[in-house]
């Protein structure tokens, strides 16, 4: 089992051809979409930068060829993505890819007894958030200050390998 997430990294004013101009709720965004995938233990399998405008599906989708292509999808059953995933575009990874597709989260956020929103984790998908959290703690990730979706992924690459390398030697992050 793995599990698959986004995170905007916002970025620099100076932005190149991960940014995107695109007006949202908060107006424009300068930034780029980090995808991590992360197994049961937290521990980065596979991770990419692609534009900010790209949409969830296809993030996911790019993510899954990423593990198809390194040979690292032999043993896995399922995937874990969050609601950003639309049900027809989950039914049709599960199709291409040969494994469950599975959405997560909830259909309609969690109340206290006073009716306010309440913060309760998901089980297993907390992970991902985990690293992404781990991930943004490097100093050249705190915001996205590169110009090229290949600079992005590298730096990403690295910070990954450093929390694996970490992970592995018993030294804590």
């Amino acid at each position: 089992m793995v599990v698959i997430d986004t995170h905007l990294a916002r970025g620099t004013s100076n932005g190149g051809a991960t940014f995107h101009n695109q007006g949202g709720p908060y107006g424009r965004t300068n930034g780029a979409k980090r995808i991590v995938c992360v197994d049961v233990t937290g521990l980065p399998l596979c991770v990419r930068v692609v534009p900010a405008s790209t949409s969830e599906a296809l993030a996911v989708e790019l993510i899954l060829d990423d593990l198809a292509r390194t040979g690292a999808d032999e043993r896995l059953e399922l995937v874990l993505v969050d609601r950003g995933t639309a049900a027809s575009a989950a039914t049709r990874l599960s199709a291409k890819f040969n494994f469950e597709v599975r959405r997560v989260g909830w259909d309609e956020p969690p109340r206290n007894e006073n009716g306010a929103k309440v913060f309760r984790p998901i089980r297993h998908a907390w992970r991902v958030e985990v690293a992404h959290g781990h991930l943004v703690r490097r100093r050249r990730l705190a915001r996205c200050f590169e110009n090229t979706t290949a600079s992005a992924t590298g730096w990403l690459h690295v910070a990954s390998l450093v929390k694996i390398l970490r992970s592995s030697s018993g030294d804590s992050p």
